[in-house]
């Protein structure tokens, strides 16, 4: 028989076909920020969920309703880690200015996987990059794209 002429279930049955949003085998560790990130993430993905199930569009419904599984999962595994104390090392959440040999100085922040943006300065502490700098000194030198770059700054 012809899927044309069978009646849909009303709004019961949803496309299942989504993959699941892969989750990060690290741990989940947040700064305040990425902590008030996920939670704002989690409101925003149940608002859309309930206008997908108002306006009775299933795909929207298969498609927020996994993204709100991922964000829960996100939110339940979450590890808050306080603000870095002035300790001199480079720790998660510190801010770095970097000092390429070429070029001009460069910050980045330390942060979880949710919150990163290299383009803005954060970078996941899982990244090579952040892995190079924690644990560092000013005046340490790490691997830095083609050559080194000098941390002259921790905050």
């Amino acid at each position: 028989m012809s899927r044309a002429f069978v009646k849909e279930q009303d709004g019961a049955e949803v496309d299942t076909d989504l993959p699941e949003l892969v989750v990060s085998p690290h741990r989940n560790l947040v700064t305040p920020e990425g902590l008030a990130h996920i939670e704002d993430r989690l409101h925003r993905v149940r608002e859309s969920v309930g206008e997908a199930r108002a306006s009775g569009d299933r795909a929207g419904i298969a498609r927020h309703s996994r993204d709100l599984r991922y964000w829960e999962q996100r939110r339940a595994s979450a590890e808050l880690v306080p603000p870095a104390a002035a300790s001199g090392v480079v720790r998660f959440g510190s801010r770095v200015v970097l000092q390429p040999e070429h070029g001009s100085a460069l910050v980045f922040r330390i942060v979880g996987e949710d919150e990163a943006s290299p383009a803005d300065g954060r970078v996941s502490y899982v990244s090579p990059l952040a892995q190079a700098m924690i644990g560092g000194r000013v005046g340490d030198a790490i691997a830095f794209g083609d050559g080194e770059a000098e941390i002259v700054e921790i905050g």
